[in-house]
C-alpha cells in the first residue's frame, strides 16, 4: 500500500471515531517526531496503536482492515495485563478474512453505524474449517450456528469467539460502515493469527510521503 493511502484512510478513521464521540489518547495523534525516545513504552512494546492492512490484496475496500488498538498487554511471562482492547472500522463488503486464534478469547461488538456480518466454523486438530454445528454466545444468549452460517450483529450487539473458531467479518452490504469494538485477552497478531488461506497480515508500504501518524509496524524505524 502507498503511504499516501495509509495516511488518506487514518484521516476518514479519525473523522469517523469523531462522529461516534469515540475519543482517542493523546498520542494517537502525534506525529513520527514526537515518537523519538519512546522505544521503552508499553505502547511500543505492546504493539498499540495505529494498524492497518490489506492482507497483501493490494485491494483495502474489498480486503482489508484498518483499527486501533487502545490496550494491551503481552504473552511474556509475567505481564500483568492480560487483556485487549481495539476499535475498528469494517466498511460494506470489505472482508476480514477466515482465521481463528491459538490463544486469544475476544468479544466482538457492534458499536454502531451498520450491520456486522459474522461467519463461523469450528475447526479440526488439523486446523481445517469443521463440519460440525457450533454453539456460541451473542449478548449472553446461546445460538447454535451451522458451519459457514452466519451471525448478524446491530448495533450494540456483541459475540464471543472461542479459541479454534474459525470467522470472518464484514459489513452488511446497504448499512454503512461499522464501529466495531473488540475485548480480548491478550493480543499478538505476529504469531497468534491462523488464517485458512495462508495471507500476509501486515502490509508492504510504498514510501510516497512522510507518515501522518505512525502505525504499529512502523515504531522499529522513528523510535
Amino acid at each position: 500500500m502507498k503511504r499516501s493511502e495509509i495516511n488518506a484512510l487514518i484521516r476518514d478513521a479519525k473523522e469517523f471515531f469523531g462522529s461516534f464521540k469515540f475519543a482517542l489518547p493523546p498520542w494517537a495523534f502525534w506525529g513520527p517526531e514526537q515518537w523519538k525516545g519512546k522505544g521503552g513504552s508499553e505502547v511500543v512494546a505492546n504493539q498499540l496503536g495505529w494498524d492497518l492492512t490489506d492482507y497483501g490484496a493490494g485491494d483495502f475496500e474489498r480486503r482489508g482492515l484498518i483499527l486501533f488498538t487502545i490496550r494491551n498487554g503481552n504473552l511474556a511471562a509475567g505481564h500483568p495485563k492480560k487483556y485487549a482492547e481495539k476499535i475498528m472500522i469494517v466498511r460494506e463488503n470489505q472482508i476480514c478474512p477466515m482465521h481463528f486464534h491459538w490463544s486469544k478469547t475476544e468479544d466482538i461488538i457492534n458499536r454502531g453505524g451498520g450491520n456486522l456480518v459474522i461467519e463461523l466454523y469450528g475447526s479440526t486438530p488439523s486446523e481445517e474449517l469443521g463440519a460440525e454445528p457450533l454453539a456460541v454466545s451473542v449478548d449472553g444468549f446461546t445460538r447454535i450456528v451451522q458451519p459457514g452460517g452466519k451471525v448478524v450483529l446491530t448495533p450494540g450487539e456483541s459475540i464471543f469467539l472461542e479459541q479454534g473458531m474459525y470467522h470472518r467479518f464484514y459489513g452488511e452490504p446497504g448499512k454503512g460502515k461499522v464501529l466495531v469494538g473488540e475485548v480480548s485477552s491478550v493480543n499478538d497478531d505476529n504469531t497468534d493469527n491462523r488464517f485458512h488461506q495462508p495471507q500476509a497480515r501486515f502490509p508492504e508500504i510504498e514510501e510516497d510521503e512522510p507518515p501522518l501518524h505512525l502505525l504499529c509496524t512502523d515504531y522499529p524505524n522513528y523510535v
